[in-house]
């Protein structure tokens, strides 16, 4: 019986080490393929976005005191030079329609994103002397891709703006009290996270209300953003309501898309798991058969260990080419298949499809199962585990172990397999 014992620590350690080098190289794999095809995605379809509120400013002449030195003599003067003043907008509305479109590139699936932008801003001159505003609106990113963009004074488009470092500006006249409202639209696409940011620091905004529309259920806010004022369900998502009269933050607005369940670092999870999986179904499987005084070979643990590893080397490279779901459920029923059609020949196909396949739909299956239940797959995995300890414990809790190991090794002397008793009764050694 020590010797049996041994000999299954020797084939669980030699399956360990096998799930180890298999979900190393996932995650091998994963992380070179990560490397190469997120620069590619970026490429393609673009970055995070941030798009940033317009800045608006006018130029004052200010009296400046320039100190120098001439000839080895300190030498001030006064100067008049003009600068750049920066002034708040007085409204700005805002509209950003988010469609989420997933792209799958090897082991991972991107967050990719398509974007409506629509703004309106109001331009007051609160001063009793005309002023030459520049309106300067910012790009979400430098080698973005910007779709029917339009910029609009009053109504009117502006069609001569040559974008430079980044950003396009107008310059607008207004009279004392006059204003004027200016409107900004583009189509963009963009990966992982959209952001409106108000300024590089704390910023001042007035009469904010920006409207936010997904196409997706699942939202999510980083961290460090702000909460929406009202949130209200649509038939396709969310209308998300920002909506300030004088707000002062350095915290902005931001929406994470959300992201599909990774096929790499999912397989890497369950395989580095599978022990447990094998140890639990192993210690199920050795004490039935030990109460039920029935003979396994450890070769035969061999063979069904090996079923199990096959279930994860099998999901590891299909989930290259078709969907993780299906992946999992094709490399079940393989496994199950091979270890019910192995076990009928060594105990029987009342044990095989019993004992063994339930056993192995339980601790294979839906134990891999578990990790698809994000936030719950530690409880689940903890509660399976103390519930097939309760039951061996209540199965074995009045069992003599001296009395059935050495029934159980004398009944024939050797390690021979035979086929599981009859639900009437046990089998007694040499029957």
């Amino acid at each position: 019986m020590v010797r049996r014992i041994v000999a299954l620590a020797f084939i669980f350690a030699c399956t360990t080490v096998a799930w180890v080098i298999l979900g190393s190289s996932t995650v091998l794999r994963t992380e070179t393929q990560d490397s190469k095809l997120s620069e590619r995605v970026t490429k393609i379809w673009g970055q995070e976005q941030w798009q940033h509120a317009p800045s608006l400013t006018y130029p004052v002449e200010e009296e400046k005191l320039i100190e120098r030195t001439i000839d080895g003599q300190p030498f001030s003067e006064r100067r008049v030079i003009p600068v750049d003043k920066t002034q708040v907008l007085d409204s700005s509305d805002i509209t950003a329609s988010l469609h989420l479109e997933h792209r799958k590139k090897g082991l991972l699936w991107y967050s990719t994103y398509r974007v409506e932008f629509a703004g309106e801003y109001l331009i007051k001159n609160p001063a009793d002397e005309e002023r030459e505003y520049t309106f300067t609106y910012r790009f979400p990113a430098r080698d973005g891709i910007y779709d029917n963009f339009a910029l609009s004074v009053d109504g009117a488009p502006v069609n001569d703006l040559l974008p430079d470092n980044g950003a396009v500006a107008r310059k607008i006249t207004l009279a004392p009290g006059e204003d004027a409202r200016v409107k900004v639209s583009y189509g963009s696409q963009g990966l992982d996270e959209w952001w409106y940011v108000f300024g590089a620091n704390v910023a001042q905004v007035r009469n904010l209300k920006l409207t936010m529309l997904t196409d997706f259920d699942d939202i999510d806010f980083p961290d460090d953003a702000i909460s929406p004022t009202t949130k209200e369900r649509t038939p396709d998502g969310w209308k998300l309501t920002w909506e300030y009269g004088n707000l002062i933050s350095g915290v902005q607005i931001g929406m994470v898309m959300p992201s599909k369940l990774n096929p790499g670092p999912f397989v890497s999870r369950v395989t580095f798991f599978a022990p447990v999986s094998l140890f639990l179904f192993l210690f199920l499987i050795f004490m039935i058969t030990t109460l039920r005084e029935i003979n396994i070979h450890p070769m035969n643990y061999f063979f069904v260990s090996a079923a199990f590893f096959a279930f994860h080397l099998l999901m590891a490279y299909l989930v290259d080419h078709i969907d993780i779901h299906v992946a999992f459920a094709i490399s079940a029923i393989v496994s199950i298949l091979l270890v019910v059609s192995y076990m009928r020949l060594v105990v029987g196909m009342r044990f095989a499809l019993i004992e063994t396949g339930l056993a192995q739909l339980v601790y294979l299956v839906a134990f891999s199962y578990a990790f698809f239940l994000e936030g719950y797959t530690g409880l689940t995995i903890t509660v399976l585990c103390i519930v097939t300890l309760f039951v061996m414990m209540q199965l074995t809790g009045k069992i003599d172990w001296e009395e059935k190991f050495a029934a159980f090794s004398g009944g024939g002397g050797g390690p021979s397999a035979r086929p599981a008793p009859p639900l009437g009764g046990l089998r007694k050694p040499g029957e």
